[in-house]
């Protein structure tokens, strides 16, 4: 699923990225957004565009087109965050 299909509040897990999308995924390791990094989701602009994500009590803002390039699972309820 997509970043974009969750709700704010809601708990996720990265599982993978999207084919084609490699300038994004080198940026999103970068940013800490590695396979098997718990988050939630805490809010997203309007439009979607972009999302607010918490991270090991970090706060990370990222665009849409970035977030799309990730694969995540929702819910995890062991997520360490």
């Amino acid at each position: 699923m997509k970043i974009a299909e969750m709700k704010p509040g809601e708990t996720g897990t990265v599982v993978g990225y999207e084919q084609g999308s490699r300038a994004y995924r080198q940026k999103l390791l970068r940013m800490g957004l590695v396979r098997g990094c718990s988050f939630i989701l805490l809010r997203a602009a309007p439009l979607g565009d972009p999302v607010e994500l918490e991270i090991n009590s970090h706060r990370l803002t990222i665009r849409k087109s970035e977030a799309d390039a990730l694969i995540v699972e929702k819910g995890n309820d062991n997520a360490k965050h």
